[in-house]
């Protein structure tokens, strides 16, 4: 094979750590799957169809162990919500807590979210996109892995609806500051609070117990939100 010939490997922002579920997550998949899960086979979703109903649409890339989407969806019944996590352990809790709760408005994918979105996402079809605390790769070396990058900004606008709102979140000051000069610079969006400007966290966003934690140590923590604006 030669080199024109062989495949470009793409960077990924993240590496599925080792941990093994507990039984109780291991049945919460087992047993709700059927009813939450989604499947990158299945190619393009209707989000209608999935959900039974027309509702503004929230995705949420990378949502750890699934507290603060189960209490976004839980506060907010008049939404539909997504949720994309790598991690078997935290889709499972997220399952779990998904069932006590008696939501109907929340879906999963155990997937890449990159890959979800180009093959399962109508463009267009997102209200908000959320990316809450994502790994910052702080060693500079690392720092392409960063999903927040140019190309990124760009597929994800394609998702989002005209006056839809990418919402991310960090407390890496330098992670930060990397999303500010992406998005800033990025065609077909505005922020929000104006040129530069961080936004104050919605009380819609749960502290989740991360964050709790961060904060504790003296961590800060930074909102930003951009919207599509062509």
């Amino acid at each position: 094979m030669t080199d024109e010939q062989k495949p470009i490997r793409r960077i990924r922002s993240f590496v599925v750590r080792a941990g093994r579920m507990t039984e109780g997550q291991q049945r919460a998949m087992d047993e709700n799957w059927p009813k939450y899960g989604l499947e990158l086979k299945d190619g393009m979703i209707n989000p209608a169809d999935v959900f039974g109903r027309e509702a503004p649409l929230v995705l949420e890339i990378g949502f750890g162990m699934g507290d603060s989407l189960i209490e976004m969806a839980r506060q907010a019944p008049e939404k539909n919500f997504i949720g994309i996590e790598v991690h078997p352990p935290g889709v499972g809790r997220l399952l779990s807590r998904a069932v006590e709760a008696g939501l109907t408005n929340i879906r999963v994918y155990c997937d890449d979210a990159v890959e979800v979105l180009e093959q399962c996402i109508p463009d267009e079809s997102l209200e908000t996109l959320q990316l809450f605390f994502p790994d910052p790769w702080h060693k500079k070396r690392h720092h392409k892995r960063r999903i927040v990058q140019p190309e990124f900004a760009q597929k994800i606008r394609q998702k989002l609806a005209v006056g839809g709102c990418f919402h991310m979140a960090t407390d890496w000051e330098n992670y930060a500051e990397h999303m500010m000069e992406v998005m800033s610079a990025a065609e077909g969006y505005r922020n929000r609070q104006g040129e530069g400007e961080y936004a104050p966290q919605p009380e819609w966003r749960p502290v989740t117990k991360f964050q709790q934690r961060g904060e504790r140590l003296g961590h800060g923590v930074w909102d930003l939100m951009f919207e599509r604006t062509a």
